[in-house]
């Protein structure tokens, strides 16, 4: 019996030993679930740049770009000597909110492996530049 007693208290132990370790128990910030994405305006054959999970709004169409996410980066690192300078490849959602209609497009960063622009909703999106840890990217809508 008292073995029983003090196996059971000792589980009971573990289970409040582990449960400290939590952000909750210890005292720190719970991270902040995900957002929705921020919106900005732009105007039509400017430029704009837009942060990871960002959307452009363009200025008197319907029509909307998010950056989704990088798809693949193997450009040259401003710590490293490459030989070929590399490329980036961005997936994009466009989308024309008030229709429902959507689809997602990857751009690439040089003419090497993929297309720069592609058309959606009699529009050109092209992608001008990446940032150097592909936080951002800047477009252009015409």
């Amino acid at each position: 019996m008292d073995l029983q007693r003090f196996a059971a208290g000792l589980f009971a132990f573990a289970v409040v030993a582990v449960g400290a370790g939590s952000s909750v128990a210890s005292g720190q910030p719970v991270p902040a679930r995900p957002s929705a994405p921020s919106t900005v305006s732009a105007v039509p054959r400017g430029e704009v740049t837009l942060r990871l999970g960002q959307e452009a709004a363009i200025q008197g169409k319907d029509l909307a770009v998010r950056y989704l996410r990088v798809v693949s980066d193997s450009r040259c690192r401003p710590d490293m000597t490459c030989i070929w300078q590399g490329e980036a490849t961005l997936a994009f959602l466009l989308s024309e909110p008030g229709r429902g209609e959507s689809t997602t497009a990857e751009l690439h960063s040089g003419p090497r492996t993929g297309p720069q622009t592609t058309s959606f909703a009699a529009s050109r999106v092209e992608l001008v530049s990446v940032g150097e840890d592909g936080q951002e990217a800047t477009i252009r809508v015409g």
